[in-house]
């Protein structure tokens, strides 16, 4: 299962109440000192929030290893530093689903369809005023970069959510709100507990 959103729109919440085991797909963010970065435009700013500031690549070899094997290692991404801090390993063990959660899932639908893998692609949203709130809070209390930065993001964002649901859902994610991505999850785990092959 693939699940995207914007940024706040409470991705991580509701992955942590699903059940499954997870597979946070920001560990795969590109370091801070890397040139190919994208920058807001007209600013000096990273944009975090554009896909070529995540490596999609090693995203996916780490979805395919997954659904091969059961298993794999994945960065670890301190956000305040914009750095990899180690790897971790992963471990799904032989759940026939997994959640594989971040802003960037939606990038993933085809090469994860095109592999056999996808079981669901999910875009949560919840209106851009409440995303704007909860991803202010949770940043700030988490000092993932500093209060300017996150005012100029925010408020980009909340102009672009509209856009930025528009083409994940384009890209193949199917838009909905907290309660229905649970019922989905259900129906997914619910159909594919009777294979062996695991999914994301």
């Amino acid at each position: 299962m693939l699940l995207c959103g914007p940024s706040g729109s409470g991705k991580s919440l509701l992955a942590a109440r699903s059940g499954l085991p997870v597979l946070r797909l920001d560990d795969f963010y590109k370091e801070g000192t890397d040139p190919t970065l994208p920058t807001v435009p007209e600013s000096s700013d990273i944009d975090w929030d554009h896909p070529g500031s995540w490596d999609a690549d090693a995203a996916v070899a780490a979805i395919a290893e997954l659904c091969r094997t059961g298993r794999t290692r994945v960065p670890v991404y301190d956000l305040s530093l914009s750095a990899r801090t180690g790897t971790e390993a992963v471990d799904v063990g032989r759940t026939p689903l997994f959640l594989a959660e971040g802003i960037f899932a939606a990038e993933l639908v085809t090469r994860c369809r095109e592999l056999g893998v996808l079981a669901d692609a999910l875009c949560l949203s919840r209106g851009p005023v409440t995303t704007f709130r909860r991803r202010f809070v949770r940043d700030l209390r988490e000092g993932r970069k500093s209060v300017p930065f996150l005012l100029r993001r925010g408020w980009r964002l909340m102009r672009q959510e509209r856009s930025v649901i528009a083409r994940q859902t384009a890209l193949g994610a199917h838009a909905c709100d907290r309660d229905e991505a649970m019922g989905r999850l259900a129906d997914a785990a619910a159909g594919r507990c009777a294979t062996a092959r695991t999914a994301a």
